[in-house]
């Protein structure tokens, strides 16, 4: 009897102390981004300050044309990481700084790496939490969710309907593999980060444009409605083999 009850409380001891190592990934990074708010990276991740420093950033990448593709990569997939509200500012200048093929490329990459670190992160700290709990349709929602979830997640990528760092964090909550995140998020992705580059590339001519015009340039302004209108068919077109299997297996039934 008392070997039983030792090891019972030996066990509840581990699950203890799993327990909290499991919250430790979230954990850093919740503290990686109130510490970025407290050195002030708001301040120098705002749209009007690198606009105005535009010149001088782009003399420094110029002088210095492989630390500063190094350097923006980890600040970008340090942004995603943390999730920082500066990935589409960023990605404007990673077109400006760099061109919109280079930019891009590097933008996607980071983006991706820095989107997986919340993933597992997430994952580690709430995987399936909610899976367990949901009952009824939302069961069923759940379970489309996760037998479709490369196709669900492509079509949120290609439509940036909700902020990039939710959908980071949601398919940690099912059973979502690794594979899968990673890739619908590396090929969804990409259609947003080469039209955002490729503003860049154009940002100092709408600027001279706004300036003509005797006004102030803003993010917004540079996405037109026929890009967010192509976004979203881009998304439609994406939820396509997903509709048609749902279509088929219900035929079949």
């Amino acid at each position: 009897m008392h070997r039983r009850s030792d090891r019972a409380q030996t066990a509840a001891a581990v699950s203890s102390g799993s327990d909290w190592k499991r919250f430790l990934p979230l954990v850093v990074v919740v503290a990686g981004l109130a510490t970025a708010y407290a050195l002030g990276w708001q301040r120098y991740l705002d749209f009007d300050v690198l606009v105005d420093s535009r010149e001088a950033l782009g003399t420094w990448v110029a002088a210095h044309p492989l630390l500063a593709p190094i350097l923006f990569f980890f600040t970008y997939a340090a942004a995603v990481a943390l999730s920082f509200p500066a990935a589409s500012i960023l990605s404007i200048f990673g077109g400006f700084l760099f061109g919109w093929l280079l930019g891009g490329v590097l933008v996607a990459a980071a983006a991706t790496l820095g989107a997986t670190l919340v993933f597992l992160a997430a994952k580690s700290a709430l995987g399936g939490s909610l899976r367990r709990q949901v009952k009824g349709r939302a069961e069923n929602l759940a379970q489309g969710f996760e037998q479709n979830a490369f196709g669900y997640l492509l079509a949120l990528r290609l439509a940036p309907v909700f902020p990039f760092f939710i959908i980071n964090i949601a398919p940690a909550l099912f059973d979502v593999g690794l594979r899968v995140f990673v890739t619908a998020t590396a090929i969804g992705i990409l259609p947003g980060v080469f039209a955002y580059t490729y503003l860049g590339a154009g940002l100092e001519d709408a600027i001279a444009q706004a300036q003509r015009a005797g006004t102030s340039l803003e993010p917004k302004d540079l996405v037109t409605p026929e890009l967010t209108l192509a976004f979203g068919l881009l998304a439609v077109v994406a939820l396509v083999p997903v509709l048609f299997k749902k279509w088929k297996a219900r035929r079949s039934q």
